[in-house]
Parts: structure tokens; sequence; C-alpha cells
């Protein structure tokens, strides 16, 4: 397997996807639907999975693909795939308010081993390089890529003052009273998988996640963190998150730089 090809299809169907979603969004009004589970999809989902899927499908014919948008990718526990969630964060889509990412990701053997997270309104675009390492792309962003810069996290956090980033939408009592064992300088908020590339820029340092998520929500950010050197590991036990679980449903989760002293709860 050529990993550099593989990256760079990646990025380039993410941007692409990116494009999409941002005509969509720009439109004074689109389609929102309810899927089964009461969760949000619009026409920027559906167009954004279709691009994608179709693009990682030519490209990678052999290798098994799992999307949020296609139920009948969904049936079976796996070890080494793709994975996409074309429109991570829809509610703030919906919403406009901008924190929505891309998330196109490879797991092998059953961790994120690479992925690409495109923030398409906020111009911001992560991914991990095929040396392993992680880098942010500084736009414009062309078919070429840009200049990158090499990101890392916190390697000593002051365990006396930690930033710590939560969700805007799906924020409840239960994660602020675990966030009240720590020392907190600060906090922000934000919505889809930029959580993740926050720990791994080093501009937050810790992110509890108690509450549902999917393979799809979780496994590009988590591969970014990763490759810049911050750890995802299960809330219960704190041992590393893993991939191709039946269902493709998560745990309660922490992903944080792994400077910070965790708390056993």
């Amino acid at each position: 397997m050529q990993f550099d090809q593989m990256i760079a299809e990646m990025r380039r169907l993410a941007l692409l996807a990116g494009d999409r979603i941002m005509q969509i969004y720009g439109a004074e009004d689109f389609e929102v639907r309810s899927k089964s589970d009461a969760s949000p999809v619009t026409e920027a989902d559906e167009a954004a999975d279709a691009l994608i899927s179709a693009g990682l499908r030519a490209a990678f014919p052999d290798i098994p693909l799992v999307t949020e948008e296609q139920a009948e990718t969904h049936g079976q526990s796996l070890s080494t795939f793709l994975i996409v969630d074309p429109l991570d964060g829809t509610k703030e889509f919906v919403q406009r308010r901008g924190d929505f990412t891309v998330n196109i990701a490879y797991v092998e053997n059953g961790t994120p081993r690479f992925g690409v997270v495109y923030a398409p309104a906020k111009g911001r675009l992560f991914y991990t390089a095929a040396h392993g390492g992680s880098v942010e792309e500084k736009g414009p962003f062309g078919a070429q890529p840009g200049e990158v810069t090499p990101i890392g996290v916190n390697s000593m956090p002051d365990n006396r003052g930690l930033m710590v980033v939560a969700s805007k939408s799906h924020r409840d009592a239960a994660t602020d009273a675990y966030i009240d064992h720590y020392a907190v300088r600060d906090m922000t908020s934000a919505g889809s998988s930029l959580k993740f590339c926050l720990v791994a820029t080093g501009e937050a340092d810790l992110y509890p996640r108690l509450g549902r998520t999917m393979e799809w929500d979780t496994a590009a950010g988590d591969a970014v963190l990763r490759g810049a050197g911050g750890e995802v590991v299960r809330f219960d036990d704190h041992t590393p998150l893993a991939y191709g679980k039946p269902g493709f449903d998560n745990p309660f989760f922490i992903a944080y730089a792994p400077g910070v002293l965790l708390v056993r709860e």
C-alpha cells in the first residue's frame, strides 16, 4: 500500500466535499430531515457522502468502506477499513455556526492510522502524513498541498491549569462533573472532530466525551491526535479506543495530551 497516495486521495476528496458543502451552506435555504435515530441529515451530508464514497471505492476497491450515510456499510465488525463522516457536526451546519468537518480515516488492525479533518467554514485542514506525524496545512487549498506545519500536543501540560475543550451541542452535567476533578485554567467549546484537532495543536489539553458517538465521528480526529502525540482512551478503563467494533458504537472516551494526569472515577 502506498500510504502517501492514500493520504493524497483522502485530502483531495475532503476538499472536494468541503467545496460542495459550502455551496449548500451558502444557499438561502436547504432541506433538513430527521433520520431514524432523530438526528438531522441535509442534502450537504448526502452530496458529500456520494462524492467521497465514489472516490474511495474507485481508488481503493479492495478496502472495505464504512460511511455514516450508508446503513448497508454498518453491518459487520472489521479490522482494517476506510471510514467516513461526510459532514460531522450537522447541527452546527444547520445552525450556521461553522464548526463542522469532513472526516475521512483509514483504520488498520483496529487503530486509526491515517486521517483527514477538514473544516471548510473555518479554513482549517489537518491530516496525518505518511511518516505518521500530523500536520496542519495553510490555505488557500489547491490540488497540490501548500504550506504545512507539523503539529503536536502540549508536551508538559500544567495540571494546575488545563485548557479543556468540550462539545458545543452535547455538553451535559456528567461532563461538567468530570471536568470539575481537574484544575482548569480555561474552557472552550467546539463542534465536530475539531475538538480532537484543538488538542492535537496544543490549543487544548483535555477533551472528555461522556455521551454517545460513532466511530465515523471520531476516527479521523483520533488519527490526527495520535499522530500529534496525543492519546484517546476509553473512559472506563483508560485503554486505547479501538475501532471496527460491532455496530461501530463508541464507549465514553477521553482525548488528551499524555502529560495530563487522568482522573479515574
